[in-house]
């Protein structure tokens, strides 16, 4: 590749894209707050949810020592990561802890990200987590899960003008955000019913002997958290010029 053109790929990646217009901004909200309490497009829209679940499992199983030995997505829309290490100890408990977090805490990341204006970035940066997830990808659904994911970000970040990348972008961080709720409201739902003996929030009432119920209110908290935070920088600039009113002169 010449100088030029590595140039223009650097440029490309590091430099800032155009402000989206506003209205892309909510739209896009409005269009993941739809897709998530919708029954359809939430049952196709969760395997994103699961990726990022499972990959949160992953990352912090490698960051605290432990041995990935693989990552399972299933059709059902659930997943599994496998670690090897101690049973118990701060390792185990910050690895069950970053499932449910995870797709809230890497919607914030991005919807940072976003605020800078940095979609083409943000896109690439997924790209490459996604392939690194996919190494460890243990299962055919998976594989085919995590391809088409990579392909589909793949061809916006590369063949698309700025304003279809703004938009996806912008839907999918949302999505990330907003979405990682509603699985914590099913978690506790499944657990009142007995369906979920083995959640992460059960495996970490047993290692730390905090009641599940806890740990599921923290899930809550860091994901509701995680979103205001995220309409603070995204919408925030926006519903600033539209002041209430009778208010200002």
């Amino acid at each position: 590749m010449s100088i030029n053109g590595l140039t223009e790929l650097w440029d490309r990646l590091f430099g800032a894209q155009p402000d989206p217009p506003p209205l892309l901004v909510l739209i896009t909200a409005a269009l993941a707050v739809l897709v998530v309490a919708t029954r359809l497009p939430w049952r196709i829209g969760r395997n994103a949810i699961t990726i990022a679940h499972e990959g949160g499992h992953a990352l912090v199983a490698l960051l605290t020592g432990r041995k990935l030995r693989g990552i399972r997505l299933h059709s059902d829309t659930s997943g599994l990561t496998l670690s090897a290490g101690r049973p118990t100890g701060p390792g185990m408990i910050l690895t069950l802890l970053a499932g449910y977090v995870a797709p809230s805490l890497i919607g914030l990341a991005g919807a940072w990200l976003l605020a800078g204006n940095r979609i083409t970035m943000l896109l690439w940066i997924a790209v490459a987590l996604l392939l690194a997830m996919l190494v460890m990808i243990r299962n055919v659904f998976g594989i085919v899960s995590i391809v088409v994911t990579t392909a589909v970000v793949f061809v916006v970040s590369w063949y698309s003008p700025p304003d279809v990348q703004a938009a996806f972008a912008y839907t999918g961080v949302w999505f990330l955000l907003i979405g990682g709720v509603r699985p914590v409201v099913e978690l506790q739902t499944q657990r009142s019913r007995g369906q979920q003996p083995e959640s992460d929030a059960d495996q970490l009432a047993r290692l730390t002997g905090v009641p599940g119920l806890l740990w599921v209110a923290l899930f809550g908290l860091v994901n509701i958290a995680a979103l205001g935070s995220a309409v603070g920088a995204l919408a925030g600039p926006i519903l600033a010029d539209f002041p209430l009113p009778g208010v200002g002169g």
